[in-house]
């Protein structure tokens, strides 16, 4: 006689899912604005056309909001869990990928969503 498994429906798993950020631990969540994939980083890389540089106005290490501007005038509101609020002060020169979501500050990428 067989032991009868125990399923979790997919339902119940995505409901129990949660980044370990929202606990104050690393990052484990690949989702805009969380940890960086290796992939994402190496499109962005891809992709040197693509990176805009900017200036960072505003930011909130507690929330994980900023707000950068481009060279170009255009005002950019960005959230990130990893840090990025920390490593970028206002004032801090920044680049930003806004196809695939990556702001560099210095040589620390970060993955952002848009606010």
């Amino acid at each position: 006689m067989s032991t009868p498994l125990n399923r979790i429906s997919p339902l119940q798993v995505r409901e129990r899912a949660a980044c370990m950020c929202e606990h104050g631990d690393v990052c484990t969540s690949l989702a805009p604005g969380h940890a960086l994939h290796l992939i994402q980083a190496r499109l962005a890389s891809a992709t040197p056309a693509d990176w805009v540089d900017g200036i960072v106005e505003s930011a909130d290490a507690l929330t994980g909001d900023l707000v950068v501007r481009t060279l170009d005038g255009q005002t950019r509101a960005l959230w990130n869990a990893s840090g990025a609020a920390l490593e970028a002060a206002p004032g801090t020169p920044v680049a930003l990928h806004a196809r695939y979501g990556v702001l560099a500050v210095g040589r620390v990428q970060f993955n952002v969503a848009a606010a």
